[in-house]
């Protein structure tokens, strides 16, 4: 029996490595179905102390995930804004605190939650074409689910500034560079390349694993918390603007914005 509740979140497990795919077609979105069923998972493997490592990919040939199902937010319902936050925080947040090594395989676009969710692994390897943003703010929003926070860690803040106030889309091979990814493998190659590293992972001990995991995220996760938390009130406030109901419904109705700044 699958220990996924949803057929958006896929499992097998093969040894001691799980592999998690998110199948929500067409571009892998996220919703209220899909992300508790990730929490649900992450939960179920750190109750399976036969599981070391976990893979996280996305089904298909073109997108790892594209990141929320913006409809979600057409009607600009705060409290849907903030359930759909926690959930994203609740999904993300688990996976982070994977007491095993996480590991991404982007095998292709990776949007807004699409990203985030990537973040939250430990590592992240990338095929050749795959393109990576957290384009939010030109839908009304802004990333919810740790974008502002890990990336920033990750890449310094400029960068940060550069891919969330400015929109702007990196390849693999810069992805690379930023030291947002470990890794860039042809196309094709990112399930098998994280498979093979994550097998790796068996030849450690999983209790000291699961200590030095601690250790490495203690600093970070001190500075993190307050960030997470306000970066969900944050969109949540965003729901009470014009520009919010604009920037979601333009895109929805594949066409520019007509934002008024309130």
């Amino acid at each position: 029996m699958s220990i996924s509740p949803s057929e958006k979140i896929k499992v097998s497990i093969d040894g001691n490595i799980a592999t998690v795919i998110i199948d929500n077609p067409s571009a892998n979105t996220w919703d209220r179905e899909s992300l508790p069923a990730l929490k649900a998972v992450v939960e179920a493997l750190n109750a399976d102390p036969a599981v070391y490592a976990l893979v996280f990919t996305g089904a298909g040939e073109k997108f790892f995930s594209a990141g929320a199902d913006l409809n979600q937010f057409a009607s600009s319902d705060a409290d849907v804004a903030r359930a759909v936050g926690e959930a994203f925080g609740d999904a993300f947040e688990t996976l982070a605190d994977f007491r095993g090594v996480s590991i991404a395989a982007i095998n292709g676009f990776a949007m807004g939650g699409g990203l985030e969710v990537a973040l939250a692994c430990d590592i992240r390897i990338a095929e050749e074409q795959a393109a990576l943003a957290l384009p939010e703010a030109r839908v009304g929003l802004l990333p919810c689910a740790g974008g502002t926070q890990r990336l920033t860690q990750l890449v310094g803040e400029g960068w940060a500034k550069r891919m969330i106030l400015c929109g702007e889309r990196i390849g693999a091979q810069q992805a690379l560079t930023l030291g947002l990814v470990e890794e860039v493998v042809p196309t094709g190659e990112s399930l098998a390349a994280a498979t093979a590293l994550a097998a790796k992972v068996g030849n450690q001990s999983p209790s000291s694993i699961a200590a030095c995991k601690r250790l490495i995220h203690s600093a970070r996760n001190i500075a993190i918390a307050d960030g997470l938390v306000a970066e969900r009130d944050e969109f949540v406030s965003l729901f009470s603007t014009q520009d919010q109901h604009e920037g979601t419904n333009a895109f929805l109705e594949k066409r520019e914005p007509d934002w008024k700044n309130q």
